[in-house]
This record gives structure tokens, sequence and C-alpha cells, in this order.
């Protein structure tokens, strides 16, 4: 079947706030029926998160206070897009910004787009691994504890609502598989990452 049977056309779309970070948008769409709606949505520039595993087995997480929930989050290492960034170096620059920690070696697993409603968000997943220690160079204003847990500690805290961030559970479903040997990791030296051609994600 064709998916023009699904698709909405723009008409106009109008600027609603211009943030340094977000922008706001309100567009007025055809349906596939001829009608018309407005769809009002975030532009978000993109975003890498990182799954490190230690060579103990244990993952690297965050403690970080987020401030529309008024909580702090346990989520994995993560951070926007630069205008024009690779993923895969803005993976490496956040990995040892927040944490401290370099990776010998660095997968690609994927993508997820977060509020497909009303964002164009989207987070590419990077798995990391042969962790080094170094010095953390935290962003001006930024605040976060590293600390380490085994996958066993993780799932729990997933299952239980411990962890409730939307791109960490996401990156469990990936852990799960990827140690349970169902879902394959092409694996490349930091400084030898695949071409784009070959940056695709899993191995079938």
């Amino acid at each position: 079947m064709s998916d023009k049977r699904l698709e909405e056309t723009r008409i106009s779309s109008e600027l609603l706030f211009e943030g340094c970070f977000l922008h706001a948008r309100r567009d007025q769409v055809r349906l596939p029926d001829g009608g018309q709606t407005v769809r009002e949505y975030i532009v978000h520039p993109g975003a890498v998160v990182i799954v490190p595993l230690l060579d103990d087995g244990r993952l690297v997480l965050e403690r970080q206070y987020r401030y529309p929930l008024e909580r702090i989050m346990v989520e994995l290492p993560a951070g926007k897009l630069d205008a024009g960034e690779d993923p895969l170096l803005c993976g490496q620059r956040e990995l040892r910004e927040e944490t401290g920690y370099s990776a010998r070696e660095w997968a690609r697993a994927g993508v997820m787009h977060v509020a497909i409603a009303y964002s164009t968000e989207v987070i590419h997943i990077y798995f990391a691994r042969g962790l080094i220690s170094g010095q953390r160079r935290l962003d001006e204003g930024e605040f976060l504890d590293v600390f380490a847990a085994t996958p066993e500690e993780f799932f729990r805290w997933c299952r239980d609502g411990v962890i409730t961030d939307a791109k960490t559970l996401s990156c469990a479903l990936w852990l799960q598989n990827v140690l349970g040997g169902t879902w394959a990791l092409d694996w490349h030296a930091a400084d030898h990452p695949p071409s784009i051609a070959e940056n695709h994600g899993p191995n079938p």
C-alpha cells in the first residue's frame, strides 16, 4: 500500500518561539482526506546517548537534576549535537566531558525518536567499551554524579521505576539483547570509525 494515503502536507509554517536550544513551530497542514488542521511541534538539534561498558561488566550511569521534572534522574551519559556534528564524535566528546572516560572501541546501535507526536528530536545510540578513566570537563552550570552499576541492578531499576528516562529505558532493551547474544554490534576502534555506508547499526 502507498504511504500517500497517510501523509500530511505542509501548507504554511509559523515560528512561535526561538530559543538558544529549542524552537517551537505551528504548521497548517493538509490531511490525506483533503481536510486541514494544525500541528505544533518542537524543533530539536538531535542528540547522542552512550552505553559505556566497564571491563568488569558494569555500566557507567549518571545522576542529574532535571529542572522540568524537579527531580534527580538516573540516566546514561548523553548530549545534544552541535550544528553539523558527527554523532560518533559527539558521543566521544560527551562521554569524556561528563564522565572523564574515553573508550577504545565504539559501536553504533541505532536511533530513536523520543516524542514523535510533538518533537523532531532523534537520539543516536552508541555503545562504548575499553574505557579509560580521565578528568571530567563539565560544561559551565552542569552538575552530575557518575557511578557504576551491574546490568542486573540497571535492569531492576528500569523495572521498578527508579529509571524512567526514555532514552535510558530504550538503551536497556538494546543492552539486554546484546548481552543475551540476540543482537550483535559492529565494534570499531575509536580512531578507525566505520564509513558512513558501514555505520548502519547492528549486524543481522
